[in-house]
């Protein structure tokens, strides 16, 4: 028996409504890139504690590797009893499915028995498909868990995908989110224009994933026409790589930013100018410099300099800082510390290792 979101605890889908800071969780690897339980209990006591509203495991920053050598279900088993070990309060809790329907299905269920709210669906293995096939992917996987669409940018392995396509996604019944990350405005555009299509706004929560614009994103009004009309979506958190480091200050950055945006009041343009720093912060830690190789070493590296990872190994030996990264990180770190947690998790870290 699948979980439809009407299942869902309410405060998990207010959470999830309301948006949130979700991270993309990385995988913790020690120095024979073998799994590192207890730094990855570390990273999860991290998020926890640093307010995310939720945790997303098994996607693009996990590796998807992890499904080649038997780690898939025990990384998303161990951060849900991490997660539930640390805090009693709700979070929302996601996993990555990926591959063929097949595959998708079958890891959707791996992660409803362990406890997740809602699956996000990587549809790069369908690449050459057509879209009634990828909405029937989407239509399987949604019979066993609430799904989250994921408009991936191309130059990771992406699809492109229309409005019409976004359109038929939001008339699935037990969808209930949207991440978009294409990196692009045009093609964020076309995923409004497809949820105000299939009239799906309220029920439909969409979240940035777009790490050239997150704030941007968060403050943005967004008036899509329908029906004579506008309607007016926003974008209610993120699920983000991004946020994988320095979280504790992309929870306040979203307090902040919820304030104005509920509030109605006038947007401050010092939180506006905020936009182009994060991006900035955001082209060392992704890789921009090199299309986007380096991005999973890139936020290790953050977190190794902060010791809450002891390597920055990644699953594939071949995966590492791009020539001249550490340095961009050594620059953003020096012209944007404000916005860096170091001394958050230096005040906890003991703990979290404990």
């Amino acid at each position: 028996m699948g979980l439809h979101h009407d299942d869902l605890p309410g405060e998990v889908l207010a959470l999830l409504r309301k948006g949130a800071v979700i991270p993309a969780h990385p995988l913790a690897l020690d120095a024979n890139r073998a799994f590192d339980p207890a730094r990855q209990r570390a990273l999860t006591r991290y998020y926890v504690d640093a307010g995310a509203g939720g945790l997303a495991v098994g996607v693009h920053t996990t590796q998807f590797a992890i499904r080649d050598i038997g780690l898939y279900e025990p990384v998303l088993k161990a951060a849900a009893e991490d997660a539930a070990a640390w805090t009693e309060r709700p979070l929302v809790m996601i996993a990555g499915v990926a591959g063929q329907t097949e595959q998708a299905v079958a890891e959707a269920k791996i992660a409803h028995s362990h406890g997740y709210h809602a699956v996000l669906v990587s549809m790069g293995a369908l690449r050459g498909q057509s879209p009634e096939e990828l909405i029937a992917h989407c239509s399987a996987v949604a019979r066993e868990m609430p799904i989250i669409g994921f408009y991936m940018q191309s130059a990771v392995g992406g699809i492109d995908l229309n409005a019409g396509f976004w359109r038929e996604f939001s008339n699935i019944d037990n969808a209930v989110a949207i991440k978009m990350a294409p990196f692009n405005r045009y093609k964020t555009l076309d995923v409004m224009k497809g949820v105000v299509a299939a009239g799906a706004e309220s029920r439909i929560t969409l979240y940035t994933g777009n790490d050239d614009h997150i704030v941007a994103d968060l403050l943005t009004p967004f008036d899509i026409p329908r029906d004579g009309g506008m309607v007016r979506l926003r974008i209610r958190g993120g699920l983000l790589g991004h946020w994988s480091v320095w979280t504790r200050k992309a929870v306040e950055l979203l307090e902040r930013i919820h304030t104005v945006v509920d509030g109605g009041a006038d947007l401050p343009l010092d939180l506006a100018s905020l936009d182009a720093r994060v991006t900035d912060c955001n082209a060392a830690f992704f890789d921009v410099a090199n299309n986007f190789s380096g991005c999973i070493a890139g936020c290790h590296e953050v977190l190794r300099r902060q010791h809450l990872l002891e390597t920055i190994h990644c699953l594939d030996p071949a995966e590492g800082l791009s020539v001249g990264q550490a340095e961009e990180i050594d620059r953003v770190y020096a012209v944007h510390s404000d916005l860096a947690d170091d001394d958050f998790i230096a005040d906890n870290l003991e703990r979290w290792l404990a």
